[in-house]
């Protein structure tokens, strides 16, 4: 898992990363992003989409089921289809703001998954820290950028 301070409001944060279909303006191996559905339940938001990673002539297209819980500052992602057995994540969120330093997000990114090919899936494993971190620095640099 990853913890880091972002400098924006928590809701400027939710909104990005919730924005499905701008990641490949900023997340590192991102080629594209689809959002099928996008549905307001009020306490919830949920959204199904489409997200292909790759370099090279090495891509793969993951959907997942993304729900977003108003109350918790919370989003669940699951997978639901791709060349994963599964993949879960958790974002959360928490205000840190305060008037002599401005906006501040602290956000715990936890995920969790198993490729079908095994030697790629330990061969990710080995290396997903690194992959993580350069993610959460994206996702930091986009919300520096936007200000």
């Amino acid at each position: 898992s990853i913890k880091k301070e972002i400098p924006c409001s928590k809701n400027e944060l939710i909104m990005m990363v919730l924005d499905i279909e701008k990641y490949p303006e900023f997340v590192p191996w991102c080629i594209e992003g689809k959002i099928h559905t996008k549905i307001d339940k009020g306490k919830t938001i949920e959204i199904t989409a489409d997200l292909t990673i790759g370099k090279g002539p090495f891509k793969d297209t993951f959907k997942s089921d993304v729900k977003y819980f108003k109350k918790d500052d919370l989003i669940h992602v699951i997978n639901i289809g791709g060349p994963l057995n599964f993949l879960e994540n958790n974002w959360k969120f928490q205000d840190k703001s305060d008037l002599k330093n401005g906006y501040k997000t602290e956000v715990i990114f936890d995920i969790d998954f198993e490729i079908e090919n095994k030697f790629l899936n330990i061969l990710m494993t080995k290396s997903f820290q690194y992959g993580l971190d350069k993610i959460a620095d994206a996702f930091q640099k986009r919300a520096e950028n936007i200000k």
